[in-house]
């Protein structure tokens, strides 16, 4: 009896050892197969606002909004970026994608308000209320509101992830990748290492071909704002 409580935790201990290092290498190669697909799938399609193809549609992936509306330095780039490819006649219509889900936060309505304050028609921007993530947005804007082809803007650390989930999901993307707010040096640093596990997920949502969180009818508003163009 001694003997066993001499012995057995020894043995607990390697077993727990050799179970977390089995873990931690299965957690490397999910990370890895993650980055793998999502750089494999965004390979060619990702360009300077001079260089991108035109599109029907600029897809805009919501960011953090504060608490008085204003966008914060990462989503107002993506703005900026977009209303300069409606300027240049790159794309006819902005689709801006954000988070809804509470009354207090309302990410595409306070997008709008930047985009028209700084004279982009209102009649070209369409609202998607439930882009909770890069997924949904993607999932959302080919089955809601049917675009087929598209523009995504989003940084560069996350602009790779977005298209190969838009492509997955019904959209032909090219994508333009911001690198203007990397002066922010946290913040990007802290989004970069996120975006490794963010990858991993982007493969389980492509391979489960989950619903969104919310998915409702078709919606029109593309559709019209770029054959008012």
């Amino acid at each position: 009896m001694k003997r066993f409580f001499r012995v057995g935790p020894r043995r607990w201990l390697r077993r727990a050892v050799v179970a977390g290092g089995i873990a931690a290498v299965l957690g490397l190669l999910a990370i890895a197969g993650g980055e793998i697909w999502v750089r494999t799938a965004a390979h060619g399609r990702v360009y300077s606002e001079a260089t991108v193809p035109d599109a029907p549609v600029a897809l805009v992936l919501g960011a953090e909004v504060y608490a008085d509306g204003s966008p914060s330095a990462f989503l107002a780039a993506r703005l900026d970026i977009a209303k300069r490819l409606l300027e240049t006649h790159k794309v006819k219509a902005i689709l801006l994608s954000g988070d809804n889900r509470h009354w207090s936060y309302d990410e595409p309505a306070d997008m709008e308000v930047y985009l028209v304050a700084r004279g982009v028609p209102a009649s070209q921007i369409v609202l998607d209320y439930a882009g909770f993530d890069t997924y949904d947005s993607c999932v959302r804007a080919h089955r809601i509101f049917g675009v087929n082809r598209a523009i995504v803007v989003t940084q560069s650390f996350h602009i790779d992830r977005a298209i190969a989930l838009c492509r997955a999901e019904g959209v032909d993307a090219t994508g333009i990748g911001d690198s203007s707010v990397k002066i922010y040096t946290g913040p990007w640093r802290r989004d970069v290492i996120r975006e490794r596990g963010a990858n991993v997920k982007a493969v389980l949502d492509v391979v489960s071909h989950r619903d969104p969180i919310f998915l409702g009818r078709h919606e029109t508003g593309v559709e019209t704002a770029v054959s008012d163009s």
